[in-house]
């Protein structure tokens, strides 16, 4: 069985169960006040594992799932037997990191919440785009666009919305999950950097 589906499986699982013990769903989000002030840094881990709703969670699944299962096959291709490990590796680290700022930001903010797997969703998407910039991807199948275009205004589009704070999501955590699948890539295979700039000019 691919890693992916059961990444995919552990994700809804624990989502579903925490739904069920309203408790246990408040202790697993983050919760930047009580990340720093009380060290339950776990919730930087947990919190991309927990979600807001069906919808939210359907989403997340869904991305993972088309881009999980394609950078699991490229990392396996690329990597050999550690391509494995580093796949987890990015997905598990990508979604703390993704939410270290946000932690730092809200530090002094009981009411401040986030949840969900965008972070590590985010670092998996831009992780394809890097290996494959001319594939089109489409946006909930309306706006299609080469992957290398699509990525740079998703970038744009988080740090706009990050700013503008207008909404209930952390474009925040969308920013620096893409960020840091970029670094993370670059660094485990430097040579994909000329490959990506070829590619798009």
């Amino acid at each position: 069985m691919e890693t992916t589906y059961i990444l995919m499986a552990i994700i809804g699982l624990v989502t579903y169960m925490a739904w069920q013990r309203p408790d246990v769903h408040k202790k697993l989000i983050l919760n930047p006040y009580q990340t720093i002030h009380h060290k339950q840094y776990y919730r930087l881990i947990t919190s991309g594992f927990v979600h807001n709703n069906s919808t939210h969670l359907f989403l997340n699944l869904l991305t993972l799932y088309f881009f999980g299962l394609a950078i699991e096959q490229i990392f396996k291709a690329y990597f050999g037997e550690a391509g494995l490990l580093l796949y987890i590796t990015l997905f598990v680290t990508a979604i703390v990191v993704a939410n270290i700022p946000t932690t730092f930001k809200q530090k002094d903010n009981p009411n401040y919440n986030s949840l969900g797997a965008s972070g590590g969703v985010s670092a998996l998407v831009l992780t394809f785009i890097i290996f494959d910039p001319l594939r089109d991807l489409c946006l909930y199948a309306i706006i299609c666009l080469p992957g290398y275009a699509l990525g740079g205004l998703f970038i744009v589009y988080s740090i706009v919305m990050g700013k503008r704070n207008l909404d209930n999501v952390n474009h925040d955590a969308h920013l620096y999950g893409a960020l840091y699948g970029l670094i993370f890539t670059l660094a485990l295979r430097p040579s994909t950097f000329a490959s990506f700039i070829e590619a798009i000019f």
